[in-house]
């Protein structure tokens, strides 16, 4: 095949847009995996935003009231409306989506979803997943006035899209608390994925998390079926191989990646390649292991030895020592199911306190440095109960 035949990022976009314009038309089945929804949930919803919805997983399941959510790709804005349900009026919800078709059909039927729903906390905005500091619906109002014939307007152009960027950033920084996306990440061309995964850290809060439905493939896609504008609009050319996609969370620094939901059957094989739906969470929380408090951890097993995205070990029943920061962390999900988190009953000031060493052997905190932390001050109490009065003599069992 010559370099000229090849898929270029224009190609990859426009063959995206098509594709997915006429989904917003008529359904397209080939574009979606089987999933069950909450049934409750798409009562109001009509039903050609139901079935002109594609997608491979379910992300809504993981979201809870009151949250700010970021929906990229929000299509037919099923997801969107569901979602609004979710998060009750406390909530916000806004979809993100290139498609002019796609967007027109979500509002369409927003005013009539919000009236039945009893609140209207969605907003649809025009843009690429890719770049969501620019506003695309702003821009295309600015070319009205300013067509492009040469490159002095080329240039004006480029300049009117940095000022969009800086003066009206489409979404913020830190202003999400749950990105979803179902089965969108693998239609960016892959010279912008890693500005993509930029970008969902960069617009997450501090402790705000991805949930992400995407598909994914069992080994590498081959250039020739990369290549192709059908499959790569079919969700197949641009599937990331799947330790890949729990890599590209982590490479931009948010921790905690793990897997919600892996597809057991295959859902399509191209050339012996197997692709399937997987749906990942990720959270982003303050990078580095911060000062040293006396705090420790103890991981409850069941394997050996874990170590963080971070490079923070952990050694099944050890007392380990950890900065304040890691100790954060582990405080919320994912990770304080699996551990007990151990701090001294008077912490230091956290200005006097040293930086935790970072990399290294993995640190045990010697149990003086937090004796006392929920320690019982006797040699005899009932199974763990409060200490009795000195002159008690009972037996202990703990």
């Amino acid at each position: 095949m010559l370099e000229s035949d090849r898929v270029g990022k224009s190609s990859v976009e426009q063959a995206v847009k098509d594709r997915y314009s006429a989904g917003a038309k008529e359904r397209e089945a080939a574009l979606c995996c089987p999933v069950d929804f909450d049934a409750s949930l798409l009562e109001v919803i009509p039903q050609e935003v139901v079935e002109r919805d594609y997608g491979c997983g379910d992300p809504t399941k993981h979201v809870r009231k009151g949250e700010t959510v970021l929906d990229l790709g929000s299509g037919s804005g099923k997801a969107c409306f569901m979602l609004s349900q979710v998060v009750g009026p406390e909530g916000a919800v806004i979809g993100v989506d290139m498609t002019d078709d796609m967007l027109a059909l979500a509002r369409q039927h927003q005013a009539d979803i919000a009236a039945k729903i009893g609140h209207d906390n969605v907003i649809f905005k025009k843009g690429k997943i890719q770049d969501l500091l620019l506003d695309r619906e702003r821009l295309d109002a600015w070319l009205k006035e300013h067509p492009v014939q040469g490159e002095a307007d080329l240039e004006q152009l480029e300049a009117e899209m940095e000022r969009l960027r800086n003066e009206h950033p489409m979404i913020a920084d830190d202003s999400i608390d749950v990105i979803v996306s179902n089965c969108v990440l693998n239609l960016v061309d892959p010279a912008a994925k890693a500005a993509l995964f930029d970008e969902i850290a960069r617009v997450l809060k501090p402790g705000g998390r991805a949930v992400i439905s995407d598909i994914v493939c069992d080994e590498e896609v081959p250039q020739e079926l990369q290549d192709d504008p059908e499959l790569w609009s079919g969700c197949i050319s641009g599937a990331f191989q799947e330790a890949d996609f729990l890599d590209a969370f982590a490479e931009v620094g948010l921790t905690g990646v793990r897997i919600l939901e892996r597809q057991p059957d295959v859902w399509q094989v191209v050339e012996g390649i197997e692709f399937r739906s997987l749906t990942v969470e990720a959270t982003k929380c303050a990078e580095g292991a911060g000062r040293d408090l006396g705090q420790a951890v103890v991981y409850k097993g069941p394997f050996a030895m874990v170590e963080d995205d971070e490079g923070q070990v952990l050694l099944r029943g050890e007392r380990m020592a950890i900065g304040d920061t890691t100790f954060a962390k582990y405080s919320g999900a994912p990770y304080s199911e699996h551990v007990e988190l151990i701090s001294p009953p008077e912490l230091p000031a956290r200005d006097d306190a040293p930086e935790f060493p970072e990399g290294g052997e993995p640190l045990i905190r010697d149990p003086q440095e937090s004796k006392g932390a929920g320690a019982v001050e006797s040699a005899g109490s009932d199974c763990c109960a409060p200490a009795p009065e000195p002159e008690t003599k009972s037996g202990g069992c703990c």
